[in-house]
């Protein structure tokens, strides 16, 4: 396995087969999302290590969203037993999964207790009619320092998980390896990336707008309340189906030019 380097646009071919692959398979890969966020919600209300827990199941639950994906890309209906990808591969990857897991979860409870160092108290704004949101709550914030904190803490947190579950699970990398080799991919690939991000944001956007448009033609505020959480599910399903190929791209077979198809 060595590093692929791709050129920038390809960051926008990355999110054009996301949204390709699952609308191959929208309900099987928008349930899938969803049984990944009911499940990370439901852990979370164990007491004391709840949180803990199912910050630690991160890494995992992302594996088995990419091993759907890749169902998805070749025509195949991903079936639930997908989303445990990461724990069926025998006791050495499963334990390296669990240490991936536990880094994570770690990892970002660091980031959030050091951003909380920098929170500060912004003044509660006046209550909104029809609970929409005003200019002076965006302003607040974007006003609060932990924020910031947080985004600037969390980025390379975010790099380095980005490709360290494909990396121990199909690859057999260790994981603390995995996040060193995830970490130099997406910087190595950084425009590519840039290029993904910012056509997601341009997909969200989007959908912001389409969602805006129904609202007001159905009613107003009630009606947008309504298609408010389909919509947000469908978009990030989308976006987690198109992770899969950010990472199938990124690294290649020793002694081949073509990217590992980790199916």
């Amino acid at each position: 396995m060595k590093l692929n380097l791709v050129p920038a646009r390809t960051g926008l071919q990355w999110v054009k087969l996301g949204v390709k692959t699952f609308f191959r398979q929208p309900l099987a890969m928008s349930g899938l999302f969803f049984m990944f966020m009911a499940t990370v919600s439901i852990v979370s209300l164990v007491p004391v290590l709840g949180t803990a827990i199912s910050l630690a199941l991160v890494p995992a639950a992302t594996l088995g969203l990419m091993a759907a994906s890749a169902e998805a890309a070749q025509g195949r209906f991903p079936m639930p037993s997908l989303l445990i990808s990461g724990f069926r591969a025998g006791p050495d990857k499963t334990r390296s999964m669990l240490i991936l897991g536990a880094m994570y979860a770690g990892g970002l409870m660091m980031v959030l207790g050091v951003s909380a160092l920098f929170a500060t108290d912004v003044p509660v704004p006046a209550d909104v009619p029809g609970d929409e949101v005003s200019p002076e709550m965006v302003r607040n914030m974007f006003a609060n320092q932990g924020l910031w904190a947080a985004m600037v803490l969390y980025l390379p947190l975010l790099m380095a998980f980005w490709h360290a579950p494909a990396l121990v699970h199909w690859h057999g990398v260790s994981p603390l390896k995995s996040l060193f080799f995830s970490l130099l991919a997406c910087w190595s690939n950084k425009g590519a990336m840039l290029l993904y991000f910012f056509g997601w944001v341009g997909v969200f956007m989007l959908g912001g707008l389409i969602m805006s448009l129904l609202g007001t033609l159905l009613g107003g505020t009630q009606a947008l309340n309504l298609i408010l959480y389909p919509m947000v599910l469908l978009m990030a399903s989308m976006f987690h189906t198109s992770i899969y190929f950010s990472v199938r791209d990124s690294f290649v077979a020793e002694g081949d030019s073509a990217p590992i198809d980790a199916t």
